[in-house]
């Protein structure tokens, strides 16, 4: 698994339009089944059951964008309100297709190594698992809590992130990237 962070935005719906995600997403048709994997576990608490599934490109992006408007002077701890957290995790060519539950699987372990889902915390962060093109997850998240605070992301995100892919791709028998050679010996 390679993950890539990308640059935090401003604004979700740019982040879900626009081609961004690899491929275009139509605002006001509701997304093809199977192509949200997972999302924030408060979800269930906002909607009736097997609702977020029917929702459009714009229902998402209102809902992601909701702590942003509700919350006007939250900001970073370095000032900004740069609040739109993406990531996208992609399989090796060669690997296995995973089901859809593995996948799920991924999104929550991946958005909890994130520092976004914390087990039991019910003021967390709305997040959002999109597969748009197999063999990819594109993981959107509003860093702004539902109590206003801003979720820090943990020290050392990149190494936390790698350290779970190599326990996803170990556990899902999944490629993983080769370790540099030894050096060579006298």
């Amino acid at each position: 698994m390679i993950i890539r962070i990308h640059e935090r935005a401003t604004d979700v719906g740019p982040v879900l339009g626009d081609d961004v995600l690899g491929t275009p997403l139509p605002y006001e048709e509701k997304l093809a089944a199977g192509t949200i994997v997972a999302y924030w576990p408060g979800l269930d608490a906002y909607t009736a059951a097997g609702e977020p599934e029917s929702w459009t490109v714009l229902n998402w992006a209102e809902h992601l964008s909701d702590p942003l408007h509700e919350h006007p002077f939250a900001e970073s701890p370095a000032g900004d309100r740069r609040a739109v957290f993406r990531l996208a995790v992609r399989l090796a060519p060669e690997d296995r297709t995973l089901t859809r539950q593995e996948w799920a699987e991924v999104a929550h372990r991946i958005a909890r190594a994130a520092g976004i889902e914390i087990p039991g915390d019910d003021q967390g962060c709305r997040w959002v698992a999109l597969q748009l093109r197999p063999h990819r997850l594109d993981l959107i998240a509003n860093l702004i809590r539902l109590d206003g605070t801003w979720q820090r992301q943990p020290t050392g995100l990149p190494h936390r992130l790698a350290t779970e892919t190599r326990r996803l791709e170990g556990e899902l028998g999944l490629l993983t990237p080769a370790r540099s050679p030894s050096p060579p010996t006298a």
